[in-house]
C-alpha cells in the first residue's frame, strides 16, 4: 500500500514540474545581460516557480555571443545550439522555446533540423523575420560602426557568396524584386522555408509542435516589413504591395506545412502594441505564459 502511495506521489510531483524554457536573443543583444534576457529569464522564473530557463549563449562568453549575432553563420549557430540542447539532461522530456527577433527563425531552424533529437512543445516567436527583411533601419543596441557596415553591405551585395558567409543578416535578406536570386542564393532562410526543394523532414518536425505562436509588433520600426513576423511579405516582383501568409506560395503550396498547422489550430497569430520587442507584463502573462508555458 505504501509503495502504491509513493508511486502516486512521484507521478503527481513529476506532473507538476513546469516545462523548461529555452530563450534565444536577437541581433545586437546577448544571452545574459541584466537589462535584456537575464531580466526576462528572472521574470519567467518568478511567474513560473520551479521552471528551468536557459538563455542560449553562442560561444564561450558574452562578447562572442554578441558577435555571433552578426558574424557567425546561422547554420553554424543552429548546429551548435542543437548540440548543447541535446546534451542538456533537463531538456530530455521536452521544452518550450522563445525566440526574440532573429533568434525566432534560428529556433525554428532548430525545430526543423533537430526535431529527431529534441522535443519542442511550443515555439514562441517575438518579432521574428520568418519571411526575411527588405530593409534594416536600426540594428538593435548598435547605431553606428558595425551597424552602418551591415546596412551598407546588405543594400548592395546581400547575395554575394562572401557576404552570405560573413554576415548573418544577409542570410535572411529577402529581395522581392529579385525573388529567384533570393531563392537560390540565400544560404539560410531560403532553405528553412523550403523555397526551392521541399525537405519533408522540415515539414514533419515543424508539425510536431503543439503551437507555433507568432507575435507581431504593431508599431515595429525595426523589421521591414513587419508582416514578416506573421510570415507575410511583399508580393514577388515589387516592394510596395504586401500579401498575407495565406496568399503566399509558401502557404498555398504548403511547402512548410503551415497550411496544415493553421487548419489544425497550431498556428497562432498575436499582435502586441508598440515597437519592436516592447512587451507589457500583462500581455506576457495573459497571452503567452498562461496559455503556452504553464504546461
Amino acid at each position: 500500500m505504501k509503495s502504491i502511495f509513493l508511486l502516486f506521489f512521484l507521478i503527481k510531483l513529476i506532473s507538476c514540474t513546469p516545462t523548461p524554457i529555452i530563450l534565444w536573443h536577437g541581433m545586437g543583444d546577448t544571452c545574459c545581460i541584466s537589462g535584456s534576457l537575464a531580466g526576462f529569464k528572472k521574470f519567467l522564473e518568478t511567474k513560473i516557480p520551479g521552471v528551468y530557463v536557459r538563455s542560449l549563449r553562442i560561444g564561450n562568453n558574452t562578447i562572442e555571443d554578441f558577435e555571433s549575432g552578426y558574424f557567425v553563420h546561422p547554420n553554424t549557430q543552429v548546429e551548435y545550439a542543437c548540440k548543447i540542447l541535446s546534451e542538456d539532461p533537463k531538456l530530455k522530456e521536452g521544452f518550450n522555446a522563445i525566440g526574440f527577433s532573429q533568434g525566432s527563425q534560428f529556433l525554428r531552424a532548430v525545430v526543423q533540423r533537430c526535431g529527431t533529437k529534441l522535443t519542442v512543445k511550443n515555439l514562441i516567436s517575438f518579432g521574428g523575420q520568418h519571411q526575411g527583411v527588405y530593409g534594416l533601419p536600426h540594428c538593435g543596441v548598435l547605431q553606428q560602426g558595425p551597424c552602418d557596415y551591415v546596412r551598407e553591405l546588405l543594400n548592395y551585395a546581400a547575395y554575394n557568396p562572401w557576404v552570405q558567409r560573413s554576415l548573418v543578416q544577409a542570410t535572411y535578406w529577402h529581395d522581392p524584386i529579385a525573388e529567384g536570386l533570393y531563392q537560390h542564393k540565400s544560404t539560410f532562410l531560403a532553405d528553412i522555408n523550403n523555397e526551392v526543394n521541399i525537405n519533408d523532414t522540415y515539414v514533419a518536425n515543424l508539425n510536431k509542435l503543439e503551437h507555433l505562436v507568432l507575435v507581431l509588433f504593431e508599431s515595429d520600426s525595426i523589421v521591414l516589413p513587419r508582416e514578416s513576423e506573421w510570415f507575410g511579405f511583399y508580393a514577388p516582383g515589387q516592394s510596395k504591395k504586401l500579401i498575407k501568409l495565406q496568399e503566399s506560395r509558401l502557404y498555398l503550396e504548403d511547402r512548410l506545412g503551415l497550411k496544415k498547422m493553421d487548419k489544425d489550430g497550431k498556428l497562432i497569430f498575436l499582435s502586441s502594441p508598440g515597437d519592436h520587442l516592447r512587451l507589457s507584463q500583462e500581455f506576457l502573462e495573459d497571452s503567452i505564459i498562461k496559455p503556452y508555458l504553464l504546461n
